[in-house]
């Protein structure tokens, strides 16, 4: 059956109990009084949570996954040994699957071993996994909870779901497994990672981002982030729905993006400033030409003018990188309406600049920093380390009058996300940049189980762009800068 697809032929630890001795020929009255122990003072530090009592697994249930996983690397050996590999990629999922099918069936007869139906199933999966997908890693990558996997070394791999980390019970087998499925990966797209080039990033299939970084520079193993790609973008309404900022704030980015204003979204990393940009990307009107600039394509945007560019890394001989500054310098060949960068982090910040300040308004990019002041700041110093030799006063009057607004993403401790602040960038006084807060995020408190407390509020301060959207017909009502009173 199948023919085709197969090879021709503890230490116990012992406690003393501390003995005071009375000195020699002392009578009983010589012998020394305790002091009295003083009691200790309260601590004001606040108790660490408790975690709940994990129950031990069954070693019975132990035994039969360790006895599962034997048997798993057993018959990835007899499939390596039995199906033709270089025949694989022109077989059918169907093909290929009933092949594995009937290759672990006999491999079981020989072996002795019975399975029910529920564990040969997983098996069969698994080892498909195992040749046409990325082994362990298929199930969490399948897993649409699942935002990030972090995987630190064969034996621990980590997820996040909704903005928290928790481990989960997949592993790989041994270093060896692990690094077969790096090199799977990046192989796929050109790359390759050992000792000589210890770190790799690439994109998946599905266009999730990978990193990996290989012993001997990972001390206690290979580690591998990926950050998984959304299918499905959210929208403006999405993040509304979700909490992320409010209607009033919608309505003030939208009238931002349509007057195209230059706009940085700021945050950390994992603060959805990606997910920000897609969702400001959507009021972009249809008829202009966008161009796209980024190290992984992520951005998802559903205008029909789109031309995307992603920049490359230097090859195996150290030639051929194509970096997002000459990708930013041909795309101002190209006619553009809009630049969106989807992060700027180098020399590429001064003709970003440049094109926000000689006719590509509304240009968008992202950056990483922890406020608006702090992402002007940024600005400056990747001006200074792109080695541009420039006064502040005229570095500083550039930014000003290149970059209109800032959106502040945050990660919140509780793992939530949300637009924290909104700030307009009016001008020069003096030396200095001046800017305005119109939005932001007021926390009020923490509940009992950690979820932050608290309210979207303006300031109170009309947007300084004001004039401009009533000429371009977004003509705002005042009660949207109307500061938040709780009743």
């Amino acid at each position: 059956m199948f023919s085709r697809y197969k090879k021709s032929a503890g230490k116990a630890v012992e406690k003393a109990a501390d003995k005071v001795a009375a000195p020699v020929g002392a009578g009983p009255s010589a012998i020394p009084m305790p002091a009295p122990t003083p009691a200790p003072a309260k601590s004001m530090r606040k108790p660490k949570p408790a975690r709940p009592a994990e129950a031990a697994p069954q070693n019975k249930e132990k035994r039969r996954k360790e006895r599962l996983g034997e048997i798993k690397l057993e018959l990835h050996r007899a499939l390596l040994d039995n199906l033709n590999l270089s025949a694989i990629d022109q077989a059918s999922e169907r093909e290929l699957r009933d092949e594995i099918g009937s290759i672990v069936t006999e491999s079981l007869s020989e072996k002795g071993i019975v399975l029910n139906r529920e564990e040969r199933t997983t098996l069969n999966q698994e080892l498909y996994d195992e040749v046409k997908g990325l082994g362990p890693l298929e199930t969490l990558l399948k897993d649409e909870s699942v935002s990030d996997i972090l995987v630190n070394g064969p034996h621990q791999i980590f997820v996040e779901r909704a903005g928290k980390l928790e481990m989960s019970d997949v592993t790989f087998k041994d270093e060896r497994h692990l690094m077969r499925i790096i090199d799977k990966i990046v192989s796929a797209v050109g790359r390759r990672v050992d000792e000589s080039n210890p770190y790799v990033d690439a994109r998946l299939a599905d266009g999730s981002r990978f990193n990996a970084m290989v012993p001997p520079i990972a001390v206690d193993g290979s580690l591998v982030s990926i950050r998984k790609f959304k299918k499905d973008k959210l929208s403006i309404d999405d993040l509304v729905s979700f909490g992320a900022f409010t209607e009033e704030m919608a309505v003030y980015l939208q009238a931002a993006v349509a007057t195209r204003l230059n706009v940085i979204v700021s945050g950390g990393t994992g603060s959805g400033k990606t997910t920000t940009l897609n969702a400001l990307s959507s009021f972009i009107d249809d008829s202009e030409r966008i161009l796209t600039i980024e190290d992984t394509a992520e951005l998802q945007l559903q205008q029909s003018h789109v031309g995307r560019m992603e920049s490359r890394p230097p090859n195996v001989e150290g030639k051929g990188a194509v970096t997002p500054r000459d990708c930013l310098k041909n795309a101002l060949r190209m006619r553009p309406d809009r630049i969106i960068v989807g992060e700027t982090r180098g020399e590429e910040v001064i003709d970003m600049l440049q094109a926000m300040n000689t006719g590509h308004d509304g240009s968008m990019t992202t950056i990483h920093a922890n406020n608006a002041r702090d992402g002007i700041s940024r600005l400056e110093n990747m001006i200074a380390m792109a080695g541009i030799e420039m006064p502040l006063k005229a570095m500083r009057s550039q930014i000003s009058s290149a970059v209109h607004l800032i959106v502040q993403a945050s990660r919140l401790q509780d793992g939530s996300r949300r637009m924290t602040s909104i700030t307009e960038v009016t001008g020069m006084e003096g030396d200095v940049i001046s800017m305005q807060e119109v939005f932001r995020f007021q926390r009020v408190g923490l509940t009992p189980d950690n979820k932050i407390i608290g309210h979207f509020t303006a300031t109170g301060v009309r947007s300084h762009f004001s004039e401009r959207f009533k000429m371009w017909g977004y003509d705002l009502p005042p009660s949207i800068y109307e500061p938040f009173r709780p009743e």
